[in-house]
């Protein structure tokens, strides 16, 4: 990677860290084909924040939503028999989540409960589902990973219209995963992981897609996973297999670098904070909540139709 101007280097905080009460360790069906059968205690992903400042981060092997309180305080929202990744709000309660064993589900972040939204495309499973994101009129774009890389790189990315048509955008991913509009909304930019890289595809106004093509370039053993944007239009891309946070400009050239000490695998991020300019991070290895003070504040995140 040739860098004329070399990045600023800083280090994320940690902000909190999964209390010992929460933590369960052992193997799990998830752990097995995901982390080599190595025993493990939580895998944390989804961040996002409501309207109150709360961060909601999920635990994939253990079916758990996690409910932050700004002081750091952690609070158990919901559990159930899944493995929920991405999550974003549907509206100002209820909470989207790509579950990757049962599809779309939502959680009401106050009672706890959860509902399925959308399991299957016309009667065929999913892949396995990754994360999502909405835009300014109420169309949902998730990634639909499962087990895909560049040895079998079928993965999907969808579009849910409100009037609920299912659109597939793209069906030859290696492993998609984070996915984030542009300001203007007229690219998408999904993270392929086994690919270690970004794409960036074009948004026709006739709701078709064309060009897609690979915006930045990664390397290390595993590859960009969540994705954030600034209000600049700079693309912010959580690496696990370096945990690294690169923050990229127009150009895809990385002018910063956030790392950090704490772990070894920061899988996603949001901005929060009152003017959201602060970066929070899930670092999956040691439960920690990260954090980081940047000099723009994070693009406002649009929510679900009505």
């Amino acid at each position: 990677m040739l860098l004329l101007n070399p990045p600023d280097i800083r280090s994320l905080d940690v902000f909190t860290v999964l209390p010992e009460r929460f933590r369960q360790r052992r193997r799990t069906a998830w752990s097995d084909a995901n982390l080599g059968g190595r025993e493990v205690d939580s895998f944390l992903e989804g961040p996002v924040f409501d309207d109150a400042g709360n961060l909601y981060v999920t635990d994939i092997p253990f079916g758990r939503v996690f409910r932050i309180d700004p002081q750091g305080e952690w609070a158990l929202v919901a559990q159930w028999d899944g493995e929920p990744n991405g999550m974003k709000f549907l509206n100002s309660t209820e909470l989207l989540v790509t579950d990757y064993r049962n599809g779309l589900m939502v959680v009401d972040s106050r009672s706890g409960a959860v509902r399925p939204y959308l399991g299957r495309r016309n009667t065929e499973a999913f892949k396995g589902l990754n994360d999502l994101t909405f835009d300014s009129q109420g169309n949902l774009y998730f990634t639909d990973q499962g087990q895909t890389g560049l040895h079998d790189p079928t993965g999907r990315v969808y579009r849910l219209s409100p009037s609920g048509r299912l659109d597939p955008l793209l069906v030859n991913v290696p492993s998609p995963n984070g996915i984030v509009l542009s300001p203007d909304e007229r690219f998408l930019f999904v993270a392929a992981t086994r690919g270690n890289c970004v794409w960036r595809m074009p948004l026709l106004a006739d709701g078709g897609v064309a060009k897609a093509g690979q915006f930045f370039t990664s390397y290390g053993p595993s590859g960009p996973d969540g994705l954030a944007m600034d209000q600049g239009g700079r693309l912010l891309v959580a690496n696990p297999g370096l945990a690294y946070v690169w923050v990229l400009n127009h150009r895809a050239e990385p002018v910063e670098v956030l790392r950090t000490d704490a772990g070894a695998s920061l899988t996603n991020l949001a901005f929060g904070g009152p003017d959201r300019k602060t970066l929070y991070c899930t670092e999956s290895v040691s439960g920690s909540i990260l954090r980081i003070g940047m000099d723009q504040p994070g693009l406002p995140l649009a929510r679900g139709p009505g």
